[in-house]
């Protein structure tokens, strides 16, 4: 029941935060207004990329992908974009820089949702796929490995207010930058013990010799 009741209150504010982008906000945008070419392109597919990430469950999945995943706010929704049918059919085609575009407006998508939703760019990006090596024959730009088949790379974001969980990276070096320090703590710890253990044995030394002069 508790579970439940969570998940709902997720699911609202969620919706609350909802990001839309129409065409009208993508023009507007100061990036977002240098891709007139595919703005006024009838066959580029961006009423679907538009409509796809607009979606509230889908915009939580992708800040997800950077708070639970340390991954691109791309990782978390990039495969049912590609399963996107107008999308997946438009990337397949041989036309290299309209494809290119493309991924490129859907990267200016994703700023304009996490900046709406508090976030920044890290000035980074994560890794999607491994691209195949360019043959004769002319094909479309696509990956042999990774999260990813179309896609190579997507932006990194941090939150404007800070992250809730640090970084691995970053708790490694904290942790390597201790170790001395502690190794001298505990070089410093056996040297006292031994120093200790030296003067009772010299006491006890003293000690017996004092008796053994006394009984003879």
């Amino acid at each position: 029941m508790v579970g439940a009741y969570w998940a709902f209150v997720n699911r609202e504010v969620t919706a609350m935060n909802r990001v839309r982008i129409t065409r009208k906000a993508f023009s507007e945008d100061a990036q977002g207004r240098t891709f007139a070419d595919v703005l006024k392109d009838p066959e580029q597919p961006l009423n679907a990329v538009f409509a796809f990430f607009s979606d509230p469950d889908r915009q939580r999945r992708m800040e997800e992908s950077e708070i639970h995943h340390d991954r691109s706010p791309l990782s978390g929704v990039v495969r049912e974009l590609e399963a996107q049918p107008e999308i997946n059919i438009f990337l397949a085609e041989v036309h290299a820089n309209r494809s290119k575009r493309l991924r490129q407006c859907i990267g200016v998508v994703v700023r304009m949702i996490m900046e709406g939703r508090g976030w920044k760019k890290t000035g980074r990006k994560g890794s999607l796929g491994v691209r195949a090596a360019k043959s004769g024959a002319p094909s479309p730009a696509h990956n042999t490995g990774g999260l990813a088949f179309w896609f190579i790379r997507g932006e990194r974001y941090e939150r404007e207010d800070g992250m809730p969980y640090r970084a691995v990276k970053e708790r490694c070096e904290e942790l390597e930058s201790v170790k001395p320090q502690e190794a001298t703590a505990v070089k410093r710890s056996h040297k006292k013990v031994r120093k200790k253990a030296t003067k009772l044995a010299k006491t006890k030394k003293v000690k017996t010799k004092k008796v053994k002069a006394r009984n003879q």
